[in-house]
């Protein structure tokens, strides 16, 4: 008697073959709903010559991007090694995934993998990642994906360090064409890893512990000038974790707010650092 084929199913065989959902499905049918079965069945086929290879840990990879005039897409793909990471069938695999997301424009990673793959339309993004897994023996997962829009007052700079294992990106909004300029504060937030754009953006709890640890730091002091030590700290640690606080790596006699404010002013024009972020593999 077959075996009810529900989406769970389907979703388990793939996570264990790492073959796309139809492919899984269309064994699953042909197995009577088995999933051993439809392992052999997959197996036989040459798509899953091994079968943990959707188990194993993606430790390593790259983040690549992909960009037009209207918007940017960056993408994280794992691998299980850094070997396969500079096959040059994988760099293949990352080029086209960050092309494909910029022209269809997910929302999501899920929604992504459900997507046609435009070069071959009879595979959805998940099976051309299945096939990269058959074709080079790894494990590989597109992990994270976000999108940048751009526009005539909106200009958004990417910068990629150590061969992709970090990429960040910046947006300045106000003014067109300062790819340069957010792609110079990209640079900086690669080099210093700010954890918020600016003082206000911090919770409020992680503010609090910070001025806990201050005046545990200050018991000794007296009452009279604790709160000032205690703001002074607050103050330090905003120039260490704001960005725009912290002082410009190129330049610390400038704040990063301070230098995007001269740019601006030679320039001519107003804007200002509305956004960043900085991927690193792993993290």
């Amino acid at each position: 008697m077959s075996k009810e084929i529900t989406a769970a199913l389907v979703m388990d065989l793939r996570k264990r073959t790492g073959v796309g959902m139809s492919k899984c499905k269309e064994a699953l049918v042909d197995a009577g709903g088995d999933i051993e079965e439809a392992i052999h069945i997959l197996r036989k086929k040459g798509i899953a010559s091994a079968v943990k290879k959707g188990e194993r840990e993606t430790n390593e990879g790259v983040i690549g991007f992909a960009e037009n005039d209207k918007a940017a897409y960056i993408v994280e793909v794992n691998a299980e090694t850094d070997f396969v990471v500079q096959n040059d069938r994988f760099k293949e695999f990352l080029k086209n995934i960050c092309d494909e997301a910029l022209a269809a424009k997910p929302k999501s990673v899920e929604d992504f993998l459900n997507q046609k793959y435009s070069k071959h339309p009879t595979l959805t993004i998940d099976e051309y990642r299945a096939e990269t897994v058959h074709s080079l023996g790894e494990n590989i997962q597109i992990r994270r994906i976000l999108d940048f829009a751009k526009g005539s007052d909106r200009s958004v700079g990417i910068y990629s360090h150590m061969g992709g294992k970090i990429v960040t990106v910046v947006v300045i909004q106000g003014a067109g064409g300062q790819e340069a300029l957010a792609r110079e504060v990209a640079m900086h937030v690669a080099a210093e890893s700010p954890d918020f754009l600016k003082p206000d953006e911090v919770p409020a709890d992680v503010l609090k512990k910070e001025e806990d640890i201050a005046r545990s730091q200050i018991q000794n002091k007296p009452a009279e000038i604790q709160d000032k030590i205690v703001q002074g700290k607050v103050k330090a640690y905003y120039e260490q974790s704001c960005l725009l606080n912290q002082k410009y790596v190129k330049d610390p006699s400038m704040t990063v707010e301070e230098f995007v404010a001269k740019s601006a002013k030679d320039a001519g024009k107003s804007f200002k650092v509305v956004e960043f972020v900085r991927w690193q593999i792993g993290a």
